[in-house]
């Protein structure tokens, strides 16, 4: 049973202790990524967006269109390092565009 905290723990602090204890932070980074993905590429990228998947620390894109797929190809460490600073942690090691 997990332990429990004193009544003067912040809201956060317990819901990072309920993330923690149910082992939950890999979800939770899965969602991040998704909606750091969102923010970060705009409306132009994301309109050919098909799907964002984290496996372990890599993100794997499908995109509709092959031209902009060559174009992300070329700034894919910028994508790494945007993504994990608007995180705040290091969570992607490596985009795979499809």
């Amino acid at each position: 049973m997990a332990k429990r905290l004193n009544n003067q723990s912040t809201i956060g602090a317990v819901l990072q202790q309920i993330i923690q204890v149910n082992k939950l932070q890999p979800g939770m980074d899965q969602i991040d990524v998704k909606e750091a993905w969102r923010q970060l590429m705009g409306n132009g990228v994301n309109t050919y967006t098909k799907n964002v998947v984290l496996k372990g620390s890599t993100l794997y894109v499908e995109l509709g269109s092959s031209v902009l797929r060559e174009e992300l190809t070329h700034g894919k460490s910028k994508i790494v390092k945007m993504i994990n600073e608007e995180l705040g942690r290091e969570v992607v090691t490596d985009v795979v565009l499809r």
